[in-house]
């Protein structure tokens, strides 16, 4: 009676005795009766818990062993055995494998497939409908209550097999279909008889409006399809994104992409919100125990219904709440506490416990009409199955009650006002969780419009950054609420990007108002089919004495999700500034290939000039990073007129043609006037290189830091960050590990690696102060290390000829090399950044986090320099 590594009779729970246990294989509840089975299951659905959630959970009688599966994240497969064809080899393995090979009946699909499968078949009735222009809204509120009424069935909620039969009964006959679907949604709205059939009262708001979309034959008969599924397991955090996919279509093509899951959820779910009420349940379960052996079961009870109370008080909101993902597992996560509560309770016979906690404790705004009440449906479905899996007899009526604690709303910008605008008010919850939309700033106007943004930027004028991304906006809305005593906790999504540049500022002023207590700096995600890299930010008032940074427990959390020296106090340094700039945005196809430039710079022009004037080499990240592209650029500069420009006849006329019409559709005005300039020619950069031979340059993103010297003909794109330097002393200080070290930080993390900013990564590095000495060193050791990479790159034979065939040299890009980084490689790094530290007066050894700490110190001395007095 206890040892779990045996079988085991009257094995002892909390809440009672399993008649018999076996770890790791089963739990077993017998009754005499077959008509007991159902109420058999839910007692061992009650126990599983403490019987480690066997497997198997199997229930019997004198006449029927039933057998059914309880495999985490697994769709649930039920085997039944009449005790009778025990003598058949088959029903008898079936017993031997519950007791011996219980993964023998391991099912085939986890819950995640067997969702997907099903909303492949409203897929394709949406497909089918979409050809009979039906109005898609409409379309998405009918297919919800089907959808509701699907599970209902399956859950027996709704009469066995109701809405299946009258599938099956009227799929070639779509109009009475219709008319009887209407019928039973009327019924369910208010309760009463359809047909012989008695139907609950499931009221809500998911039955009040009966308005139907006739069905095609074939979507009947894939909904039919649908039917013969199990709904009582369908996932709900899965289910509501798959649906929602399958209805926009835009989005067609993600339904094979990876769904955010359970899992993903309660990487924000556990440390924000769960945390928190499970330290006070801890600390509950103390002073209740106190006062039992103190003999006072009156109070102890008293306390134990205090905290079921509270539990029932908690409010969680999601601000862009979606199909209600987060809000589910938040919700099943309380109940899920509660459950040890009320299962405390019983332990001590006490009066029977009830959970209080309901789907109304969470509070969602949502833009989408049709996802809010995915959203609402989502969690009545997740709150029943929650009930009916912990054998917990549902006995609410009416079945639903209406949910208006998710609106539909725009969550930054009160009811999208543009002529008005106003943040919009949030409603007051303990929690705040969720993932707001991933849209970069420099992407708001193309995806918002001009209208919409410039609105949002009134009233966060100094709040948010202009430039920041709009999830920022949700991340700013969050701290308010704290702030102003609304919220306790936040847990919000974003990409990389929040740790860095105008974003960075936003957590900065989380740090001034509250703390941050958790943070994942990096996690793969995958958003609308797109891989991104995410960072979770948890924070508060303050109140957190725990700080865990990706699951490691801090000390703190820096405003760019690091630990150590906060470079959010690095400032730029006068000496850096008006040095490194981004390159040249071209708004236009003004790039040509290398044979139509040569084509140009042959032909002669009016005034005698040449065409070498205005077409040049371009150069962008990928020429650096990989081999060049032999890529030309159209380039009237900055300051040359439409006339002026004109007088180059050649590559006038190819602009004129090629870019002209594409610009005059511009709604900035400056770029459709300037057609023949570039949209953003950068004059600063420009007035920069004049005079050098060559510059320095470095791809904004790319997986190495790395530098290289570019001729003062090429003019580089946008993703190069143009230095505007010639001496091998800036190019070996710019690639030694220190400036590498710091550009990792330093940078905006929108992607795999850091982007690399003028601002954020130049502006900021303090360099050394070499002596004249320690200046040649440097200079000496970049110019090798360079010397010996263009000559793997590019080499060449004694007679100074090309050493490989062009389809060997294609596999010799600078990626590829520094994926090998070979010894003599390895050895001319070090050797340069053994010249920069004594340049610096450091070691060469040091750590990242000396070197940043270093840096940092040496940044602030220089920004801020002591007074001599």
């Amino acid at each position: 009676y206890g040892d779990t590594n045996v079988f085991n009779f009257e094995f002892k729970v909390e809440s009672g005795r399993a008649d018999a246990f076996k770890e790791n294989h089963f739990g077993w509840e017998f009754k005499s009766k077959d008509s007991d089975l159902d109420e058999a299951l839910k007692q061992l659905l009650n126990y599983q818990l403490y019987l480690k959630t066997p497997p198997l959970l199997i229930v019997s009688s004198f006449n029927t062993i039933r057998i059914q599966t309880n495999f985490p994240g697994m769709e649930t497969v039920r085997h039944v055995i009449p005790v009778l064809e025990l003598d058949q080899k088959e029903q008898l393995d079936k017993l031997r494998w519950a007791f011996h090979s219980p993964d023998e009946f391991r099912p085939d699909r986890t819950l995640e497939q067997a969702t997907k499968e099903t909303a492949d078949v409203f897929h394709a009735i949406v497909r089918d409908m979409e050809q009979q222009n039906v109005n898609s809204e409409m379309l998405a509120r009918y297919l919800n209550q089907i959808m509701f009424c699907l599970y209902a069935e399956d859950a027996e909620l709704l009469p066995e097999d109701l809405f299946t039969r009258i599938i099956k009964q009227y799929n070639h006959d779509p109009a009475t279909f219709d008319q009887a679907v209407r019928g039973l949604f009327r019924e369910m709205a208010r309760g009463g008889l359809f047909g012989a059939d008695r139907i609950s009262y499931f009221n809500g708001d998911l039955f009040n409006e009966v308005e139907t979309v006739e069905f095609t034959g074939a979507a009947l008969l894939r909904l039919y399809e649908a039917a013969e599924k199990d709904w009582r397991n369908i996932e709900p955090s899965i289910f509501g994104t798959l649906f929602e996919r399958a209805l926009d279509a835009s989005k067609r093509s993600q339904l094979g992409a990876h769904y955010t899951g359970a899992s993903d959820i309660e990487l924000v779910v556990e440390p924000v919100v769960m945390d928190p009420l499970r330290r006070e349940w801890d600390e509950t379960q103390r002073e209740v125990n106190g006062l039992i052996s103190g003999g006072d079961n009156a109070a102890a009870r008293d306390r134990l219904e205090a905290f079921q109370q509270r539990l029932a008080s908690v409010t969680v909101l999601d601000p862009a709440c979606g199909s209600g993902n987060f809000l589910y597992i938040a919700l099943r996560s309380l109940l899920d506490l509660e459950k040890l509560v009320v299962d405390f309770n019983d332990a001590q016979g006490w009066d029977e416990m009830y959970p209080q906690v309901r789907p109304n404790q969470m509070l969602g705004l949502e833009i989408n009409p049709y996802a809010a009440e995915l959203a609402r449906t989502a969690l009545w479905i997740g709150y029943i199955q929650w009930h009916q899996a912990n054998g917990i007899h549902y006995r609410q009526s009416p079945i639903l009650t209406p949910m208006d604690t998710i609106r539909q709303t725009d969550a930054i910008l009160a009811d999208g006002d543009t002529d008005n605008p106003r943040e919009t008010e949030w409603p007051a919850a303990e929690f705040i969780i969720g993932n707001p939309p991933f849209l970069g700033g420099k992407r708001l106007r193309s995806g918002l419009g001009d209208e919409y943004v410039d609105a949002l930027f009134r009233p966060y004028r100094g709040r948010v950054p202009a430039e920041a991304d709009i999830v920022c906006y949700w991340f700013e809305k969050a701290r308010a609420q704290i702030a102003d005593g609304k919220s306790l906790r936040a847990g919000l999504l974003g990409t990389q990007g929040i740790r860095g540049g105008a974003n960075r500022r936003v957590l900065q002023r989380i740090k001034e108002s509250g703390d941050i207590f958790l943070a994942w700096s990096e996690l793969p995600w995958v958003q609308d089919a797109t891989a991104v890299r995410i960072s979770i930010v948890g924070f508060d008032n303050g109140a957190e004495t725990s700080r865990a940074l990706d699951g490691s427990p801090v000390q703190s959390i820096n405003s760019n999700l690091t630990i150590g020296a906060d470079l959010i106090a690095a400032q730029r340094l006068k000496p850096n500034l008006g040095i490194a700039f981004m390159g040249d945005t071209k708004g236009g196809p003004f790039d040509i290939p290398e044979y139509v430039a040569n084509q140009m710079l042959a032909q002669p022009n009016p005034d005698g000039r040449s065409n070498r004037d205005v077409v040049r080499p371009r150069v962008n990240g990928n020429d650096i990073t990989s081999r060049p592209s032999g890529t030309w650029i159209i380039d009237f500069g900055v300051d040359l007129s439409v006339e002026e420009s004109a007088l180059y006849e050649a590559p006038f006329e190819y602009v004129y043609s090629h870019v002209r019409p594409m610009r005059l559709q511009n709604k900035r005005r400056i770029y459709a006037d300037n057609w023949w300039v570039h949209m953003e020619p950068r004059p600063g950069m420009r007035h920069a290189l004049l005079g050098l031979n060559r510059y320095i340059a470095t791809p904004t993103a790319s997986k190495y830091r790395l530098f290289v010297w570019l001729s003062a003909e090429v003019l580089p794109d946008h993703q190069l960050i143009a230095i505007a330097r010639d001496d091998d002393y800036t190019f070996g200080v710019l690639h030694s590990r220190f400036h590498e070290v710091w550009g990792l930080v330093m940078g905006t993390h929108l992607g795999v690696t850091p982007r690399y900013t003028p601002t954020t990564c130049f502006e900021t590095f303090p360099v050394p102060e070499p002596d004249d000495a320690q200046r040649a060193s440097i200079a000496q050791a970049a110019a090798r290390r360079n010397g010996l990479r263009e000559g793997w790159l590019n080499p060449v034979d004694a007679d100074g000829n090309p050493a490989l065939q062009p389809k060997d040299l294609a596999r010799r890009t600078l990626t590829n090399l520094y994926n090998q980084r070979p010894a003599w490689l390895a050895n001319a790094h070090a050797d340069l950044d053994t010249a920069v530290a004594a340049a610096y007066g450091w070691p060469a050894n040091l750590d990242d986090a000396a070197i940043l700490q270093r840096l940092l110190a040496l940044n602030l001395h220089r920004a801020n320099p002591t007074p001599v007095p």
